[in-house]
C-alpha cells in the first residue's frame, strides 16, 4: 500500500484529502501543517509521496519543504490555489511530480496522484539503470588501456551525461605528495575536449605562475560534496581563488565540488563547473556519493604522479581539442557547438536507449523532428519503423483513422481495411509532432496507447496490442492548454516523463556560423553553385538578427542567398525588417519612447558588446555596472538577454 503524507493547514482540506485517499486505497503517512512537523513525519514514516500545500503555518512554506525532499529523493505533488508568475516558476525549479490547483475534483486528485507514481517508477527505474551502466563504465576504465590523461579524458566523457559541465577540474597531489596541482577538461564538443595541464592553464588565464601555485597551496579543504549556485558560487569564488579565476575566465555560473576518499593518494577532488545558474541540485551530489569509491581509485599512483610531472612541464602552447572517439553522424545532420545545444545532445544521448516516453518543447523551426529521428536512431530500436505523423495536418475527419485504424465497411468510404500509424510503428517509434493540436476526444484514446499499450481500429473486435515508444513535440504551451481546458493533464504528464527543451535561434546565436556553414556546403552542392561563405558584415547582420523562424529560417534564407548569388560569396542579407528580438536593442523598429525596462535592457547588451560579452572577471560587465555577476545574469534573464 502506497504512503502518502499530506502537508497542508487547512484543517477541513487536509481531513477532505485523506478521506478520498485513504477511500482509493492509500495509506495516508500523517497530516502536517507546518515544514518542521512534516520532517518529523518524513524521518518517522519515510512516505512514497507528499502531498504539498505552498503556503503553510511557521516562517518555511512549501517550496522549502519541496527543496528539502528533492534532496531526500521524495516524490511531491504541489496542491495549491495560487499558481502564477515567479511562484510558479520557483515550484517549477524544484522538480515536483505533479501540480493540483485548488478547488480540485476527485478524479483530478486521483489521476494526478496515479500519473504521479508513474513517473516516479519511470524515473527511478531509469536512474537505476543508468547509474549502473555508469559504475560499470567507471569500474571498466580502471583496466583500460591509454595513458592516464586518456582515461581521465574517458571518466569526464562518462560524467557528462550524468553531471553535465562545462569544465571539470581534477585537484591533485604532485610528485612530493603535499603540492597541490590540477588538471582541467574544458569541453568544446559533444565528444571534443581540450586538456589543460598548470602551464596551459597559465598561458589561457593569463595569471603568473607563482599565483597559482599560491591559490593551489591555499584551496579550502572541501570535506563534503556541496553544489554553488547563484549568490552561493559568488561565494565560492570570493573565498577561493583559483574558482574565481577559472569562473571568470569562461564565464561559469554555478559550481559542484565533490572530494573523493580521505586517504586517496592521487586525486583530491573533482570540480564541476557550468556556464548555467542553477544546474546542480542534490541528485547529481547523490549519485557521486554512491560511486565515490569507484572514483576515487581509478588511477595507479606512480603513472598518475609521472603524467602530472609531465603536464606541469609541457609547453605554454594552447592544446589542440582532444576527442574521445571518431565523431559519427550521431545526431541526424543536428548542428550545434553551443552550451545549450550541448546540453541537449546530452539528453539525446542518455534517454536514447530506454523505451520511456520523450516531450521535446520548442518553438516553430528549432528542429524537433531532428531531435525525435535521433533519438530512434540511437534507441535499440533502430531497425524498426519511425513513423512521422504532423498532428496539425491531419483532416479533423479522418485523425482517429489515421492513428489507430479502420475496418472494411467501419463507416461510408472505408472500402478496405487501414493499418494506422500506430500499428505501422509496431516495435519501433512513433514521433507526433504538434500533438498540441489534437482533440480531448483523441488525448484520452492516446493516453490509453500510453497506459495498455494497446489500440483499437475504427470498427474493430477488440483491442490489439503493439510495442511502440511515443515521441511526442509542439511548440505550443501545454501547461497554459491546459489550465484553459485544452489539453488533459493527465496525458500531459505522462508524456513529460522525459522532457528536452530545445532552444531558440536567439539563444544559440554562437551555433550561426556553424549553421551557415553546413547549409552552404549542402545547398553549394545541391545547386551546382560554388559558394564559399559570407561577407563578414553579413555575418554580423545575421548574428544581430533575431530569427524569428528559428534554424528553419536560416537554412531557407541560405538557400535563397545561393540561388539568388552572382559571386563566390552571400553578399546581402535580406532579411524581415519588422522581426523583433527581445534579447536585443530592436535596429528595425520606428523610433519611439522607450520604456525603462527596454532602456535598461539595451544598456544591459551595449556593456556587453563593449566587453565582448563577458560577463565575469575584471573589466567584466558586472564589474563595470558594479553588480555581483549573477545579480546581472538574473537580470539579463528576466530581460530576455542570452
Amino acid at each position: 500500500m502506497k504512503k502518502v503524507l499530506i502537508v497542508e493547514d487547512e484543517s477541513l482540506v487536509a481531513h477532505h484529502l485523506k478521506l478520498i485517499l485513504v477511500g482509493a486505497g492509500y495509506r495516508v503517512s500523517g497530516i502536517a501543517e507546518s515544514v518542521i512537523s512534516a520532517l518529523s513525519i518524513i524521518e518517522e514514516q519515510r512516505p512514497d509521496l507528499v502531498l504539498l500545500d505552498i503556503h503553510l503555518k511557521g516562517e518555511l512554506n512549501g517550496i522549502d519543504l519541496a527543496r528539502k525532499l528533492t534532496e531526500s529523493n521524495i516524490a511531491f505533488v504541489y496542491l495549491t490555489a495560487n499558481f502564477q508568475g515567479t511562484l510558479l516558476e520557483e515550484a517549477k525549479s524544484t522538480m515536483p511530480f505533479g501540480f493540483i490547483v485548488k478547488p480540485f475534483r476527485e478524479a483530478d486528485l486521483l489521476t494526478t496522484l496515479d500519473v504521479a507514481f508513474y513517473r516516479l517508477q519511470n524515473s527511478l527505474e531509469a536512474g537505476r539503470q543508468q547509474e549502473m551502466e555508469l559504475s560499470q563504465k567507471l569500474k571498466d576504465l580502471k583496466n583500460s588501456g591509454g595513458n592516464v590523461i586518456q582515461r581521465l579524458l574517458k571518466v569526464a566523457h562518462h560524467l557528462q551525461a550524468h553531471i553535465p559541465f562545462d569544465y571539470l577540474n581534477l585537484i591533485i597531489r604532485g610528485s612530493e605528495g603535499t603540492y597541490r596541482s590540477c588538471i582541467g577538461f574544458l569541453r568544446i564538443g559533444f565528444d571534443e575536449y581540450q586538456v589543460l595541464g598548470n602551464q596551459e592553464f597559465l598561458k589561457i588565464t593569463g595569471i603568473a605562475t607563482e599565483k597559482l601555485i599560491s591559490a593551489s597551496e591555499l584551496l579550502p579543504i572541501v570535506k563534503k560534496a556541496k553544489f554553488f549556485n547563484a549568490d552561493d558560487f559568488d561565494q565560492l569564488c570570493n573565498q577561493n581563488s583559483l574558482s574565481r579565476t577559472i569562473a571568470d575566465t569562461y564565464d561559469f555560473e554555478s559550481a559542484l565540488l565533490f572530494p573523493v576518499l580521505p586517504g586517496n593518494p592521487e586525486i583530491i577532488r573533482y570540480e564541476f563547473y557550468n556556464r548555467k545558474g542553477n544546474t546542480y541540485s542534490q541528485l547529481h551530489v547523490t549519485l557521486l556519493s554512491r560511486l565515490i569509491n569507484t572514483l576515487g581509485n581509478l588511477l595507479e599512483t606512480d603513472k598518475y604522479i609521472s603524467t602530472v610531472d609531465e603536464l606541469s612541464q609541457s609547453s605554454n602552447d594552447i592544446p589542440l581539442p582532444v576527442r574521445i572517439k571518431d565523431r559519427i553522424d550521431d545526431f541526424d545532420g543536428i548542428v550545434g557547438q553551443s552550451s545549450s545545444m550541448l546540453s541537449v545532445l546530452d539528453q539525446i544521448a542518455i534517454v536514447s536507449p530506454l523505451n520511456t516516453s520523450v516531450l521535446v518543447l520548442g518553438e516553430s523551426g528549432t528542429g524537433k523532428e531532428r531531435v525525435a529521428k535521433s533519438i530512434h536512431a540511437l534507441s535499440t530500436r533502430k531497425n524498426k519503423p519511425l513513423i512521422v505523423v504532423n498532428c496539425a495536418s491531419l483532416p479533423a475527419n479522418l485523425v482517429e483513422s489515421e492513428l489507430f485504424g479502420h475496418e472494411k465497411g467501419s463507416y461510408t468510404g472505408a472500402t478496405d481495411r487501414r493499418i494506422g500509424k500506430f500499428e505501422q510503428a509496431n516495435g519501433g517509434t512513433i514521433f507526433l509532432d504538434e500533438i498540441g493540436e489534437l482533440t480531448i476526444d483523441l488525448q484520452v484514446k492516446l493516453l490509453r496507447v500510453l497506459q495498455e499499450q494497446e489500440i483499437e481500429r475504427i470498427g474493430g473486435k477488440g483491442p490489439i496490442k503493439i510495442d511502440v515508444r511515443i515521441i511526442a513535440a509542439t511548440n505550443r504551451d501545454l501547461e497554459l492548454e491546459m489550465e484553459e481546458g485544452r489539453f488533459r493533464l493527465d496525458l500531459y504528464y505522462r508524456l513529460y516523463v522525459f522532457p528536452i527543451e530545445i532552444p531558440s535561434l536567439r539563444e544559440r546565436t554562437d551555433d550561426i556560423p556553424a549553421l551557415t556553414e553546413h547549409f552552404i556546403t549542402y545547398y553549394s552542392k545541391k545547386y551546382n553553385k560554388p559558394i564559399a561563405g559570407v561577407l563578414p558584415e553579413v555575418l554580423e547582420q545575421m548574428l544581430d538578427y533575431p530569427w524569428p523562424g528559428n534554424v528553419r529560417e536560416l537554412e531557407h534564407f541560405i538557400e535563397r542567398s545561393i540561388l539568388m548569388s552572382k559571386g563566390p560569396v552571400i553578399t546581402e542579407a535580406k532579411l524581415q525588417k519588422n522581426a523583433t528580438n527581445k534579447g536585443k536593442p530592436n535596429h528595425y523598429s520606428d523610433e519611439r519612447t522607450k520604456t525603462i525596462e527596454e532602456n535598461e535592457r539595451d544598456y544591459i547588451v551595449n556593456v556587453l558588446k563593449k566587453c565582448n560579452g563577458r560577463i565575469r572577471g575584471p573589466g567584466g560587465a558586472a564589474e563595470i555596472m558594479g553588480l555581483p555577476p549573477t545579480t546581472l545574469h538574473s537580470k539579463m534573464k528576466k530581460l530576455g538577454i542570452r
